[in-house]
């Protein structure tokens, strides 16, 4: 029997799993106002360094939660990356600019994990409909016609509890369970490497080390160094096939392989771990009422650093179009789109970490070299430019799939923070003043911010550039669609409002 009994707590998502991704989508919930619970099955967050780097388009997913201002005293901008070969050689310079980007944030931060998970999961104390629930160990999902029973033991009391949810969705990592009862294979990619990660904490100063990330491309021993926050260091250190992963990790060893770098008299260990780097992506990231995100419906090399920005991806694509769900704004198809966008994209930067580690491990570096091959008197250069969504909501326009920028508006305000997670239409005001007050009423029932070249700082330059004189945005800031007057408005609008793309809310 699927059913839960009547007194059986219900929920419009719950989320299996706290981490980043999972906090992420549970604030956003919170900010669309569903019912939300978080079942994690640990009492606290890991309190030792993961996840180091996050790029602008996660900062601008914070910033739509209300938590960017309270994550800046605990990150630092970084420099970039350098690739050098086995004799100390710049080979690849990929190096980041300290401008802000079109995101209105900058390109590349550095962050100590338990820090950003305690943010985020300080920020669910803010949503009234928003439930977490430590402890709890999920060990069934039962779907029926009208929602999901989830069963699930409470390990602090040993008691058994279930709740129903009209969608569940996994952000329990690599091992999911939530993939297993979906029946989800994973597509293999093809990239399977045992690396030691060694965190370390200075216990004096080493400006030497630097603070940009260095890729030692030596095949007899390839090496990675990052810096991290305040005096926390990271190397990440290529295993040999006969070498034993226990052993690896013992003191002594771990000393023996940082003794390039560091002395005992400059650091202690904190951590030293074996890890098994996978690229593989889920077949099927819904099924009926389940759906994943982040590692449980995708893993990557660590050599670009995007393994938890496209879970906070996943979390932005996914917030809005489950409201509109839940709602009765769209139809369940709507959530198909999820994985026909979001995939194609990870899938290219998983690509490119898998040429990079190539790249890292070859003796034939130039061959590893997507940018280019390096010439004798400089090195080349790596340019890394985010994918376009994959198929999924579109009007058919070139622009479609492309992320927009953020403004600043004339009071000084990101114009994020004065639309919201919403749609928006970004216009000329000419282009404005051609929609009559019936149109006008219509984007405030679809629930369209409006945002003029009048009000907004360098939007009249970026219409031109791209060739249109208006865009309509989604929540997670990707353009669904572009205009050049007021017919193409109202036919993006009308777009918007059919069933066969994002019903209004009127």
């Amino acid at each position: 029997m699927n059913s839960a009994s009547p007194s059986s707590p219900t929920f419009d998502v719950a989320i299996i799993g706290r981490g980043p991704v999972g906090a992420t989508l549970a604030n956003l919930l919170g900010l669309c106002g569903l019912r939300t619970l978080v079942l994690e099955r640990e009492a606290t967050a890991y309190h030792l360094p993961r996840a180091l780097h996050f790029d602008d388009e996660a900062m601008r997913v914070f910033q739509a939660i209300g938590l960017s201002d309270k994550i800046l005293p605990h990150v630092m901008l970084s420099p970039g990356m350098l690739f050098v070969d086995a004799d100390g050689r710049l080979v690849l310079d990929w190096s980041r600019s300290a401008e802000l980007t079109p995101m209105g944030w900058h390109l590349s931060y550095r962050f100590h994990q338990p820090n950003l998970e305690e943010t985020l999961n300080t920020g669910l104390s803010r949503w009234p409909n928003v439930s977490v629930h430590n402890r709890c160990d999920v060990y069934a999902l039962d779907e029926d016609e009208s929602g999901v029973r989830v069963r699930y033991e409470d390990m602090a009391t040993g008691q058994l509890a279930e709740i129903r949810a009209n969608y569940v969705v996994g952000c329990d990592g690599a091992r999911s369970l939530v993939r297993r009862f979906m029946g989800a294979g994973l597509d293999d990619l093809g990239f399977h490497e045992r690396w030691l990660v060694a965190d370390v904490l200075l216990t004096r100063e080493r400006p030497d080390l630097g603070d940009h990330s260095i890729q030692y491309c030596d095949p007899r021993r390839p090496a990675t160094y990052v810096r991290g926050t305040g005096n926390r260091r990271r190397w990440e250190i290529a295993l040999h096939p006969d070498e034993d992963a226990v052993k690896a990790t013992q003191p002594t060893r771990v000393r023996q392989l940082l003794e390039r770098w560091i002395t005992p008299a400059d650091a202690e260990i904190e951590r030293a771990v074996v890890y098994t780097f996978h690229s593989t992506i889920a077949k099927a990231w819904r099924n009926g009422r389940l759906l994943l995100a982040g590692d449980s419906a995708h893993q990557t090399p660590p050599f670009l650093g995007q393994g938890m920005c496209a879970g906070i991806r996943d979390a932005a694509n996914l917030a809005w179009k489950l409201q509109h769900v839940v709602r009765g704004w769209a139809n369940a198809s709507l959530l198909d789109t999820y994985q026909s966008e979001r995939a194609p994209h990870v899938r290219e930067f998983i690509e490119l970490a898998i040429r990079l580690g190539g790249l890292i491990n070859t003796k034939a570096m130039e061959a590893g070299l997507a940018a280019g091959v390096p010439r004798k008197d400089a090195p080349a250069k790596l340019e890394v430019r985010k994918p376009l969504l994959g198929p999924g909501l579109s009007t058919g326009h070139v622009m479609t799939g492309h992320l927009a920028p953020q403004f600043t508006l004339s009071n000084g305000q990101r114009s994020d923070d004065r639309i919201g997670y919403g749609f928006t239409l970004l216009a000329e005001t000419a282009v404005t003043d051609e929609l009559s007050p019936e149109d006008c009423a219509q984007l405030t029932m679809a629930g369209v911010a409006l945002l003029s070249t009048d009000e907004a700082r360098g939007l009249d330059g970026w219409l031109r550039e791209s060739g249109i004189r208006a865009a309509l945005v989604r929540p997670d800031r990707y353009i669904l669609g572009a205009a050049q007057d007021g017919g193409d408005v109202r036919k993006l609008l009308a777009a918007l409002t059919s069933t066969s793309h994002v019903p209004t809310a009127a």
